[in-house]
């Protein structure tokens, strides 16, 4: 599996997220999905998003702690890793 580029997983989960109702101009890797706004369904959309594109598994174990945008961003990344 090539590796995946930080920034096309990024514009992807972005995009999710402005489909969940997060205003574009509050999307950064800092941001809170408390901030954003996102809800625990938002997250479970997120979490089928993330394994049917990327092949990566989020248990719900993961999406407890995962806080940021950049924590799912990163988590996307290292487990795409061969």
């Amino acid at each position: 599996m090539p590796t995946l580029d930080t920034t096309e997983v990024e514009q992807r989960i972005y995009a999710a997220l402005e489909s969940f109702g997060a205003e574009p101009t509050e999307i950064n890797p800092y941001a809170t999905f408390q901030a954003l706004d996102v809800d625990s369904l938002d997250l479970a959309e997120l979490s089928q998003i993330v394994e049917d594109e990327y092949g990566v598994a989020m248990k719900s174990s993961d999406v407890e702690r995962l806080k940021t945008v950049g924590d799912v961003i990163a988590l996307i990344v290292e487990r795409s890793q061969p």
